[in-house]
């Protein structure tokens, strides 16, 4: 049924398939750079640079980076906010022919030394306000060399004084460590050549991070074509033209950040303008001043923009388009955002879309004409998509419920040193195609539209951010007073999910139970796990409900919150 891709009707003025440079994501930039030398290719707080300086910073930190020892082939953590660093720093790398290795800024200790470890990164990149994260762990990796920017490299002269005087006294001073360069010494390298890579466009560029069926983060190998794709038919869904701007809210660790918001824009032409942290108020400003073009985000930041009084006093017919990821959007908050940005003088709908890090982020969406009510919408230009069978390689018929599978040019080349997980997701149909299975449960129309329903691996979105719930429980049962422990995710207005843990304490513990120990494992947590993973509340258990096989019974868990909420009033799910 897939060949017969009936969605293609719905494309309008979207081209069917698209051309893709073999090149890498360092080359398509220049290409960006020879057309448009004098565009604004980012703004970081009023700081600007054109695609012309944006380039000699590139190549001013790739020599930096070369001089340092950086190789073709070798792998460096990066580890910023939405900042230049970062960006300048991801492009510098794929110009030598390295690999970039993206992970959380607030990563805690032990999951920074996790990452180091699985992706061999020989180098780091991080700002001075988490030096100390890094330096607990190093000597435990292969990681000799940690290079630390300051968030006010790039601030313009004001901003950058305010930030000293205010959050930057905050920052704990950084002792003299051998190990340690600092950014700005790495860009004052001018002498030497980098010489050219033999990177390809299909050999691996970038690693980014998702959780797997066993709860433990997996390394998703992404190659220069991956993005470059993906870019391109992002770019040609949302009508992107040269000049157009987006606000860049989303981290660069994550696809949807990185790939949209960054890369995407690059290299049609666009302006990023890098928003360092998620803040309303903030961000609002931001919108009113700069005036963007494209804001793409998750259901929490339309919901809090359109409560925002400084957007209901911003001119807002400069947006061409909204789209929403990472999360189901809730109609409520696509009608008030529409209803807000329509008071305003603008005539953009928010749209959904659906993707996954395994093909860099968005891979469907809804047209740009059309709206179906609870759909993801279809696939972009030269993506595949269909519905199996769960558990089978079969295409499920028409409306009915089954595994979402895809494929096309934006899937990534597997999982890093996990060739059976690969296996277990890449699979071969009998079209002969390799498909990527992704977990999640959905269904198509005869007009080939998309609905997803809910992910077959146990996992929890909250406030935008991939929860495992088996990597939290891990954690818990590590702390010596935890005999059994299950989390789930509680449905809450402002995150869309909280994440509650239900623990069974060990017998010379039962009588121990209180508020204190509450805070303690909750420390405990974060200590181990990144803030988004942390459960919100704790509950104290004699017994967890098990299913007949003997596992524990989550689900029930997750019925008896909702009842209680119910009771409430305060959820209709």
């Amino acid at each position: 049924m897939y060949e017969k891709k009936p969605w293609l009707k719905f494309y309008g003025d979207v081209p069917h398939t698209l051309e893709y440079p073999k090149v890498t994501m360092y080359e398509a930039l220049m290409n960006t750079v020879s057309r448009k030398p004098n565009t604004i290719a980012w703004d970081f707080m009023g700081h600007t640079a054109t695609y012309k300086e944006f380039s000699k910073l590139i190549d001013q930190c790739a020599r930096g980076l070369y001089a340092l020892g950086l190789r073709e082939g070798d792998t460096i953590t990066i580890s910023m906010p939405t900042v230049p660093q970062g960006i300048i720093c991801f492009y510098a790398v794929n110009k030598i022919g390295a690999i970039a290795s993206m992970i959380h800024p607030l990563s805690p200790p032990k999951e920074i030394e996790f990452y180091l470890n699985i992706s061999n990164s020989k180098f780091a990149l991080t700002i001075d306000a988490f030096y100390n994260a890094f330096n607990e762990i190093m000597d435990k990796t292969p990681c000799k060399t940690l290079i630390l920017a300051k968030i006010s490299d790039y601030l313009p002269g004001l901003k950058a004084l305010g930030f000293k005087l205010t959050k930057g006294r905050k920052i704990p001073k950084v002792p003299k460590d051998p190990r340690v360069v600092w950014w700005h010494d790495v860009m004052k390298q001018s002498s030497g050549d980098v010489p050219k890579s033999n990177m390809k466009t299909d050999d691996m560029a970038v690693i980014l991070y998702s959780g797997g069926t066993t709860g433990m983060p997996k390394g998703i190998m992404l190659s220069n074509m991956n993005f470059i794709s993906e870019g391109k038919q992002v770019a040609a869904w949302g009508k992107m033209s040269e000049g157009d701007a987006v606000l860049a809210i989303l981290p660069i660790f994550h696809g949807f950040g990185l790939g949209v918001c960054v890369n995407a824009f690059f290299m049609g032409g666009g302006k990023s303008i890098l928003v360092p942290q998620f803040d309303a108020v903030v961000i609002a400003k931001l919108i009113k001043k700069t005036k963007p073009n494209f804001l793409i985000g998750v259901p929490t930041l339309f919901e809090a923009l359109s409560k925002s009084k400084v957007i209901q006093s911003a001119d807002l017919s400069c947006i061409k388009a909204a789209f929403s990821g990472a999360d189901t959007l809730p109609r409520v908050v696509k009608d008030e955002f529409e209803r807000v940005v329509a008071q305003q003088g603008g005539n953009a709908k928010l749209r959904e879309g659906y993707g996954l890090t395994e093909s860099v982020t968005a891979i469907m969406a809804m047209p740009m004409n059309e709206y179906r009510e609870g759909s993801i919408g279809v696939p972009f230009p030269d993506m595949l998509a269909k519905i199996v069978k769960t558990g089978t390689t079969q295409e499920a018929p028409w409306g009915e419920e089954g595994e979402i599978c895809i494929q096309g040019p934006a899937v990534m080349i597997g999982y890093l040193n996990q060739p059976e997980e690969t296996a277990k997701t890449l699979r071969k149909h009998d079209d002969g195609l390799v498909w990527l299975h992704t977990g999640d449960i959905g269904t198509m129309d005869e007009d080939g539209f998309f609905y997803f329903k809910l992910r077959l691996k146990r996992m929890i979105k909250s406030s935008g951010f991939n929860v495992y719930p088996t990597q939290v429980e891990d954690v818990l049962r590590k702390h010596p007073a935890v005999d059994q422990a299950c989390v789930i995710g509680v449905p809450d207005k402002a995150q869309v999910e909280r994440v509650k843990a239900f623990v069974v304490l060990k017998p010379e513990y039962k009588d121990k139970k209180s508020d204190d120990l509450v805070q303690e494992l909750i420390k405990h947590c974060r200590d181990h796990l990144i803030k988004w993973s942390c459960p919100r509340e704790i509950e104290f258990r004699d017994e967890l409900p098990q299913t007949k096989v003997g596992k524990i019974a989550f689900n029930v868990l997750e019925d008896e919150e909702k009842e209680k909420l119910k009771a409430k009033g305060e959820y209709t799910g």
